[in-house]
């Protein structure tokens, strides 16, 4: 017997209404998720300016290189680019 086929910790829906279903769910928890950032971004990641130091840059580089890894796969861009694309 073969297993399904997963997305992370859920079966793969069989159908369309269940692939619609589950796409709108992913789709919230991303929304979610960019809300909290926007959220987070706007308070400056918690960290206040008269307190910043290398570490806080570090970690919004770290946070910048995954949201950069995010785009580049939903726009095929970077390493997600289609072969023989050249970057802009």
């Amino acid at each position: 017997m073969v297993p399904d086929s997963t997305t992370g910790d859920h079966p793969m829906p069989k159908t369309n209404g269940a692939a619609l279903a589950a796409f709108i769910a992913r789709k919230a928890e991303i929304d979610a998720a960019l809300d909290r950032i926007r959220a987070a971004s706007e308070d400056h990641f918690f960290a206040s300016p008269a307190d910043v130091h290398s570490g806080h840059v570090t970690a919004l580089a770290d946070h910048a290189a995954l949201l950069k890894r995010i785009t580049d796969a939903i726009y095929a861009e970077g390493e997600h680019a289609p072969l023989g694309a050249t970057e802009a």
